[in-house]
């Protein structure tokens, strides 16, 4: 059965990846026109995001990225940032 929530009610949530990892919590909902636009999400601690998103406390996430609202939120890995790999770029001897 499709449960309505209020907003306040989803707030203070917390925010896991679609794989299961801990991601943060929902801060705040970003509305346009009386639509849900996207979340606030503020990063965990514990999550180990903190350095991939470069100093930054959390990430707004487009609704589109939201797979489920319940007792915890679960956003699509597509959201979530990459942390790009060294090893994986060219030096730039290799380039020339």
């Amino acid at each position: 059965m499709l449960r309505i929530k209020r907003m306040s009610e989803v707030v203070g949530r917390k925010v896991y990846t679609d794989s299961g990892d801990l991601f943060g919590m929902v801060e705040e909902v970003n509305l346009i026109d009386n639509k849900i636009d996207g979340w606030r999400i503020v990063v965990a601690r514990e999550s180990g995001m903190i350095e991939v998103l470069g100093g930054a406390r959390g990430i707004i996430v487009p609704h589109q990225f939201i797979k489920a609202i319940g007792d915890i939120l679960i956003i699509n890995k597509n959201a979530v940032p990459v942390q790009a790999e060294d090893d994986d770029m060219p030096l730039e001897e290799e380039l020339a």
